[in-house]
């Protein structure tokens, strides 16, 4: 695969709506401007997804406008006990209406409503996630207040065109190894994040989509050697012959890789997998924990997740050559099909 760089700061869309220079980059470069897009507002889509993970459990916060659907979920997830929920709200024909802003580094991302306050802070390097939920699960509320350091460091972005439209993209950016503290809280039990062990990830997209896409994404963070360790791959939908969004994070660098293969078992997501990569650079086991599997049709809308948490061992080897050993690294690969 050809990986091409952007370089420069620039507009992210051309005057007729196409991507201006489709490839990845370390950050955010290219400036998203929703006013630019050439396509009706019920097409764009907007998102910011935070996984907050370790090796006992999980929180995953989305606050999304979909154009003629928004979607807002919050996930528990208690790998020890095993067991998940996850409550969704969707909202009709937002478009544009929540407000998401059209840079990750700065500016709020707030939600609002009888049963759910959900909130994504974003100031002086740190990235705060505050959520009240009532009746989150068995009448029960929820509630987290996590915050996220954001030191100076590479980050995984890349735009993606589709070749069968012209105005569709998809413009993404994923940022790992962020410390996590803070906690959640649920049915009388505190869930605490340390900022030694626990890591969050942000997966923060803006673009228009064709209708009917299917994906694999895989993501992880962890300390490796002492120093903070964390990948990105994933591939199915869109135009990815200018790049991939495979990536590893070690010590604060990004290292490109190739094209990364997802091995599932087709009987079943929770029996072993395996991935391979066409240069050699990850090669992994990954011993499933917990299926997240969420099913969604609503009229025209219809999604089919799953995403799968579990255990990677196995080798990646970073830019200059050095070979890192992972053990057991607690992270999640997914596949999921939407049609909205």
């Amino acid at each position: 695969m050809r990986n091409h760089e952007v370089t420069s700061v620039q507009p992210l869309l051309a005057e007729d709506g196409s991507l201006r220079e489709p490839g990845w980059s370390k950050k955010l470069l290219q400036i998203y401007d929703r006013e630019k897009i050439k396509a009706p507002r019920f097409r764009i889509k907007e998102w910011d997804y935070y996984l907050v993970l370790n090796e006992e459990f999980a929180g995953a916060f989305t606050i999304s406008d979909d154009g003629y659907i928004g979607l807002q979920s919050v996930s528990l997830l208690n790998f020890k006990e095993g067991w998940e929920h996850t409550e969704t709200i969707l909202n009709p024909f937002p478009m544009g209406n929540l407000n998401l802003p059209q840079s990750s580094d700065a500016g709020n991302t707030i939600y609002k409503d009888k049963r759910l306050h959900m909130g994504f802070f974003v100031k002086d390097g740190k990235r705060e996630l505050r959520c009240r939920f009532k009746n989150f699960y068995k009448g029960k509320p929820f509630s987290c207040d996590i915050v996220l350091d954001e030191p100076k460091m590479d980050t995984m972005v890349i735009a993606t065109p589709w070749k069968e439209k012209k105005t569709a993209f998809y413009y993404n950016q994923k940022i790992n190894c962020m410390p996590a503290s803070g906690r959640m809280t649920f049915d009388g039990k505190t869930y605490t994040f340390s900022k030694g062990t626990d890591f969050g990830t942000l997966d923060w997209g803006r673009g228009v989509w064709t209708y009917d896409n299917r994906w694999y994404w895989g993501s992880g963070n962890g300390i490796v050697n002492g120093k903070p360790f964390g990948f990105n791959i994933g591939y199915g939908f869109g135009d990815t012959s200018a790049a991939s969004e495979n990536m590893l994070f070690y010590d604060g660098k990004a290292h490109k890789l190739e094209d990364v293969i997802f091995h599932i078992p087709q009987d079943s997501y929770l029996r072993p997998w395996t991935f391979t990569s066409s240069d050699g650079r990850f090669e992994m086991d990954f011993k499933p924990v917990l299926d997240r599997a969420a099913k969604t049709t609503a009229v025209i809308i219809e999604s089919d997740q799953h995403q799968v948490f579990g255990r990677m061992s196995g080798k990646a080897e970073l830019d200059d050559g050095t070979v890192l050993e992972i053990k057991d690294l607690m992270c999640f690969a997914e596949d999921v099909h939407n049609r909205y």
